[in-house]
């Protein structure tokens, strides 16, 4: 029979146990917030500086559709960033490995402050910009699957969700920085804004790895990964795992990211770009930050608020409703986008991301480590985090806003675009376990167990039938 047991408690009063908690929340936050910080201030930028500043200007649409290219370079260098990360991460540890990626990603996050414009260097200024975005990006792609994995291998069993989800206020008070950075920075003169305005926040970025790698320098190794270390259980070759015995929680876990990180993107930066390309050359930049803003205000506590109902009502019910609302909130958000009004689009972006992406993101933060099994659960998180991040919020600027292009701004198109990730991630619902506070020590992925109970049930039943026959 499958071992389901459920763990004996974690000895929350335990003073060490508790200092270490506090540690790793604080740990997994401050990098979260560093991550997210840089990405909606590269998403923000996108759409209203880079667009202007590294690339030619004889055709303003396509230098935009380039900039957003630029934005999904760094998409696309996180699954390798994962893959490299995640195999450290279940060999060494997770503390080591999340030393090393705040050094990548806040330091190329911070170079970006420092590279010269399109103007000064030619085509070197977008070369470099990439460049910098795809070591951002390789950094980043293993920063958030171990904020993930470090919460909820630390968190306590009963309570798993919501601590779990703790970290993840770090994703919405980067986000809320950058745009209230950006919203500030865009009300210099214009001539100021992108001779030199741009650059501060992400100079600014380098207070926080400093911050982050002191606190991560005194964390210590997770409860779960020092069990493997005394039963002499780490995986030798985690790729090998992840395909022969993982691959079905990471293709479910994909799945589950689409509405989310799709989501979020579109709010966070195509909404902006499609409702400027409505309003036009009068549009306030600053005024429709805003909308971001107040959203990840309103995550900073949807988001902990989703995993504390997710430890009650369990991680599937809690995922569905966040994705079934955003299928439902589609196609009235982006028929009001297209208004241009400043306060609906506003509200209809703070909506999206505040409730929306945020009631799925909540129960997330715990579900997606529950999926695989000790061996190889960093890897399998980072590469169901990051392969997602490529076919979802990669893709999201760049097909985007080449439907902007060329549909002339036809707002139906980006709303069935929306729509499609909704019904993904609710279908995807339907093919995850449920896995509610499960040991995290047990090195079976939680998707071969939920089948091999199915198929012990079924067994028992056809058993019984037998003998009431007889």
């Amino acid at each position: 029979m499958t071992d389901t047991r459920t763990p004996a408690p974690v000895p929350t009063n335990d003073p060490d146990y508790a200092a270490n908690l506090r540690r790793a929340t604080l740990a997994s936050s401050i990098g979260s917030a560093l991550e997210y910080f840089d990405f909606a201030l590269y998403g923000l930028s996108t759409a209203l500086i880079f667009n202007v500043l590294f690339f030619p200007q004889d055709d303003p649409a396509m230098a935009t559709v380039a900039a957003f290219a630029t934005f999904g370079v760094g998409f696309l260098a996180r699954p390798f960033g994962g893959l490299f990360f995640g195999v450290l991460g279940d060999k060494l540890g997770r503390k080591w490995v999340l030393v090393a990626t705040i050094l990548l990603m806040g330091g190329a996050s911070t170079a970006i402050g420092l590279l010269p414009t399109y103007e000064a260097v030619g085509i070197l200024a977008p070369i470099l910009l990439v460049l910098m975005r795809l070591l951002q990006g390789f950094g980043a792609g293993a920063e958030q699957a171990g904020a993930t994995v470090l919460m909820a291998e630390y968190a306590p069993v009963r309570r798993r969700g919501f601590f779990a989800a703790l970290p993840f206020i770090g994703i919405q008070a980067g986000t809320l920085l950058a745009a209230l950075v950006f919203s500030m920075i865009a009300l210099l003169p214009e001539d100021q804004l992108l001779s030199w305005g741009w650059r501060v926040p992400f100079l600014a970025s380098f207070a926080l790895i400093l911050l982050a790698l002191f606190i991560r320098m005194r964390l210590r190794e997770t409860p779960t990964f020092i069990e493997l270390e005394k039963h002499e259980q780490i995986a030798d070759r985690p790729i090998r795992e992840i395909f022969s015995h993982g691959l079905p929680g990471v293709i479910v876990g994909i799945g589950l990211r689409m509405a989310e990180n799709g989501g979020s993107y579109m709010f966070q930066t195509l909404g902006l770009a499609f409702v400027m390309t409505v309003i036009g050359e009068t549009a306030d930049k600053s005024l429709l930050t805003w909308g971001v803003t107040i959203g990840s205000l309103i995550g900073v506590f949807s988001v902990p608020f989703a995993g504390h109902l997710s430890d009650r009502f369990g991680r599937r019910t809690v995922y569905r409703a966040g994705s079934v609302f955003m299928l439902l909130f589609t196609f009235p958000a982006w028929w009001i986008l297209s208004m241009g009004d400043y306060a609906l689009s506003i509200g209809v972006v703070a909506i999206g991301i505040g409730v929306a992406v945020a009631t799925m993101l909540g129960p997330q933060c715990a579900m997606l480590p529950e999926l695989f099994g000790n061996r190889h659960r960093y890897l399998g998180v980072a590469m169901a985090r990051e392969l997602s991040a490529v076919l979802a919020g990669g893709l999201a600027g760049v097909l985007g806003s080449y439907l902007m292009a060329v549909s002339g701004g036809n707002w139906v198109l980006l709303a069935i675009y929306m729509a499609v990730l909704a019904l993904i991630t609710t279908a995807s619902t339907f093919l995850a376990p449920e896995t509610l506070r499960r040991d995290l020590t047990r090195v079976d992925d939680a998707i071969k167990v939920s089948r091999d109970e199915a198929g012990e049930d079924v067994f028992a039943t056809t058993v019984s039938i037998k003998a009431v026959a007889r």
